[in-house]
């Protein structure tokens, strides 16, 4: 199984990219492609430049969610929505292909700081991914990501850690069903 992974940030200190990591450690049997969306980065969209074509990066984008099995994403919150980096690459990706995830399951989670976890984020991708290709399996939501969670270890809430655990494994059992 190729799986797909990243985090919808550009940040270097990404918590949402070192919660995928973390999951990431339950699939280690399988090829595993960890991408950066800095390696993605392109101007904003516009219609205008619509008009001129396409950047390399969002077909690039297209193709490694082509390439994978599954996908596995931790979506960062910038003021109660997608960061504007991941919108511009969702953005640009949906203008080739509508279907930008192209109906590949998805384990879709989001981590925050605050005691919402990513909420906002998470409900508007549960309600809009599906209609952009994403067959969502599984949603996780980490709240309070400063004290639940730490670098060496990981999830260290026992509730979150067992609920976690818990979708993981319903994760698994639906992709190999399907």
């Amino acid at each position: 199984m190729k799986i797909l992974a990243f985090a919808g940030s550009t940040s270097s200190t990404s918590i949402n990219r070192e919660l995928v990591k973390f999951v990431l450690k339950d699939f280690q049997n399988e090829e595993i492609n960890l991408i950066d969306l800095n390696d993605f980065d392109m101007l904003v969209f516009s219609v205008d430049r619509e008009k001129k074509g396409f950047p390399e990066e969002a077909h690039n984008f297209l193709k490694v969610i082509e390439e994978c099995d599954v996908i596995i994403c931790s979506l960062a919150e910038h003021n109660r929505s997608y960061s504007a980096a991941f919108k511009n690459v969702f953005d640009w990706a949906s203008r080739i292909n509508v279907k930008v995830f192209q109906n590949k399951p998805m384990l879709l989670m989001s981590t925050s700081p605050g005691g919402y976890g990513g909420g906002n984020v998470m409900n508007t991708a549960k309600t809009f991914f599906p209609q952009f290709g994403a067959d969502i399996k599984e949603t996780f939501s980490l709240s309070k990501f400063y004290e639940n969670f730490d670098l060496e270890s990981g999830v260290i809430n026992p509730e979150m850690l067992n609920d976690l655990k818990t979708k993981i494994e319903s994760f698994k059992t639906q992709i190999e069903n399907s």
